[in-house]
């Protein structure tokens, strides 16, 4: 957060700002314009969105959150219950896509208020 962000606005926290979906500088404009697009800029406070790349953090953090959840609830089914294989799918399939989906925008709302919180920018190589 740069100083003259910290007179004006107060400091919110980026799991109350990024993972709503709101700017992480006033914490009221909205951060996307569409289900995964970041805006060109806050509504209402006129932050400039330009440095949030947050990349594919979102989609390792979740392919790890969700893989861990459904391997397991995977293997606990199994040597409980030793279901066919086709049950498995009906189970798993959609609750894997249902998990993914339903944490993708807020994973990415909140590393790019980690990003605006921490001022993380480019690597840059001096010299050039």
């Amino acid at each position: 957060m740069a100083e003259a962000d910290k007179a004006i606005y107060p400091d919110l926290p980026p799991t109350q700002t990024g993972m709503r979906g709101r700017c992480p500088r006033c914490g009221e404009g909205r951060l996307f314009k569409g289900f995964l697009d970041p805006a060109a800029r806050c509504g209402n406070c006129g932050l400039d969105y330009s440095f949030a790349d947050s990349g594919d953090g979102p989609a390792v953090f979740i392919m790890m959150i969700v893989g861990f959840i459904v391997v397991g609830l995977a293997l606990v089914v199994e040597f409980t219950f030793h279901p066919p294989y086709w049950l498995h799918a009906i189970l798993w399939i959609p609750l894997v896509l249902g998990l993914s989906i339903g944490l993708l925008r807020p994973l990415k709302g909140w590393l790019i208020a980690q990003q605006y919180r921490h001022r993380a920018q480019e690597g840059r190589i001096d010299g050039t």
